[in-house]
């Protein structure tokens, strides 16, 4: 389809899924935490990332069967529920939130290093595995830097702005 190898009607919704969970995903990283718009873009985000791992699920054009990319969809998923899990639960009720913002935060890495991978895989001349490794180990490396620097000084903040109930987000009224 469009001629791109691979993109059948399938891969397109699949594509387009993936595209509104990079869309959504942002947005909810640069918000204020805690917020009701971070929390229903982010649902936004955790349906979209459902969405798009169980089409990731379903696709077996590169194999013809389970693979590596199923694998890491597992993956995703795993850490798209620990993410929401964290956050629905609050527990363990000292470190429910550098949970949920380290597993949330993995969760939108992992998806842009895809989305890399994806376009590093189908440039001319470039092997599959330089294709897929190289953006993915760089994406990724950028990720933990961003991740391990900002994340303990977001949850820091957040914190201090709202003293004496052990770190639990105010809800906020619609």
């Amino acid at each position: 389809m469009f001629g791109i190898p691979g993109l059948d009607a399938w891969g397109l919704v699949h594509a387009t899924i993936g595209m509104a969970a990079i869309l959504l995903g942002l947005p909810v990283l640069l918000l204020r935490k805690g917020t009701t718009l971070h929390r229903r873009v982010g649902l936004l985000y955790v349906a979209s990332m459902v969405l798009l791992n169980a089409t990731a699920l379903s696709i077996y054009d590169l194999f013809g069967r389970f693979g590596v990319f199923h694998w890491l969809a597992i993956v995703s998923l795993a850490t798209v529920s620990v993410g929401i899990v964290h956050v629905w639960c609050r527990w363990p009720a000292r470190t429910w939130m550098e949970q949920h913002a380290h597993a949330m935060s993995w969760s939108y890495a992992g998806l842009v290093a895809a989305f890399f991978a994806e376009i590093g895989a189908r440039v001319p001349g470039v092997d599959f595995a330089t294709g897929v490794i190289v953006p993915t180990i760089a994406v990724l490396a950028i990720a933990a830097v961003l991740i391990h620097s900002r994340v303990p000084r977001i949850i820091e903040e957040r914190r201090h702005a709202v003293p004496g109930d052990g770190g639990r987000l105010r809800v906020e009224q619609p």
